[in-house]
């Protein structure tokens, strides 16, 4: 693949991170299985969306807050308003990640399933595609897991709700996440026959 850098470059260079950045360390305390944090979690999936070559800014600056109104909710500056504010694209990027988080209501958290399902079958094309982004991000952790059923689900969560979805949302991403799905049911398989 031939890539222009430079026209990746110039496409980047207008996009401003660092507020964005800033929100989410709140989620430097907040704990993964795989033994990292949530912030790192966030940059990992804006950094697999520049791997793909995404200049959307929006999806860009939303990616790095993803799971802010999931795991750093009531904390400072993790309000609609504060992310609002933060530039032009604020209200676009606050309405992403409200469509990629799991709705709670009445005290209630959507099921993993019917969350996956909205997502891939009825959101947005920015939802979908940082929803691939994130879940490759999830199954390289993966390899870091050691709770087989924590795994096992995660495996066919992927299977059952997004590879289904994924080839239409961006064919090399789908190629991806087949390959993170297999490599780690392999995994699993090893460990079986120890």
């Amino acid at each position: 693949m031939d890539l222009d850098l430079g026209a990746l470059e110039h496409q980047l260079a207008t996009i401003t991170l660092a507020p964005y950045i800033v929100r989410a360390m709140r989620l430097i305390e907040v704990p993964r299985r795989a033994s990292s944090n949530m912030f790192r979690h966030q940059m990992s999936t804006l950094a697999i969306l520049l791997d793909y070559k995404t200049t959307d800014p929006v999806l860009l600056k939303a990616s790095v807050i993803h799971d802010l109104f999931e795991e750093a909710a009531g904390k400072p500056g993790v309000t609609r308003e504060a992310i609002e504010c933060i530039d032009a694209d604020g209200p676009a990027v606050y309405a992403l990640v409200q469509e990629v988080t799991v709705r709670v209501i009445d005290g209630v958290k959507e099921p993993k399933a019917q969350y996956l399902a909205r997502v891939m079958e009825s959101g947005t094309e920015r939802a979908k595609r940082l929803k691939l982004a994130d879940r490759i991000s999830n199954l390289i952790s993966l390899g870091f897991v050691n709770d087989r059923a924590f795994v096992e689900r995660c495996l066919r969560e992927t299977r059952e709700h997004v590879l289904p979805h994924a080839a239409a949302v961006s064919a090399d991403m789908h190629r991806e996440l087949s390959d993170l799905v297999r490599n780690r049911e392999d995994g699993l398989a090893r460990l079986q026959e120890r």
